[in-house]
């Protein structure tokens, strides 16, 4: 069996606890989202009547993009270069702003319950 194939694939997951992104002093809460979320993803976050369980899922989303990337050997991209946003069918897709985003072909899956969010990222590097 030939495994050249898995090494153009990354795989990253992460889990945030809900409660973190409520209980941010104001301050401290605005500054964490400038550095960590776009425009686009703060507005549809706060467009919603909770927006704790959308911003820890965008963050853990985030985090499992950057965990995938890493284990295909890309790790000059940080949190404010992906954004996470949904498509006209709710279906959560990521946009790298970075040069080393040619070529990768990325899918998430995103989910929360009322304490806890998941994101599930899986990233095919293409030659």
């Amino acid at each position: 069996m030939k495994y050249d194939s898995f090494e153009k694939i990354g795989i990253g997951t992460d889990i945030e606890e809900i409660r973190r992104f409520e209980n941010f002093q104001e301050r401290q809460f605005r500054v964490f989202l400038e550095k960590n979320y776009t425009k686009p993803e703060l507005e549809y976050c706060m467009s919603k009547d909770a927006p704790a369980p959308h911003l820890a899922a965008r963050y853990a989303g985030k985090e499992a993009v950057i965990k995938a990337l890493y284990s295909l050997n890309v790790t000059h991209i940080f949190y404010p270069a992906i954004e996470i946003i949904n498509n006209e069918s709710g279906v959560p897709n990521v946009r790298i702003n970075s040069n080393e985003n040619e070529n990768l072909r990325i899918k998430l899956s995103l989910s929360h319950s009322s304490s806890m969010a998941l994101a599930f990222c899986i990233i095919q590097k293409e030659k």
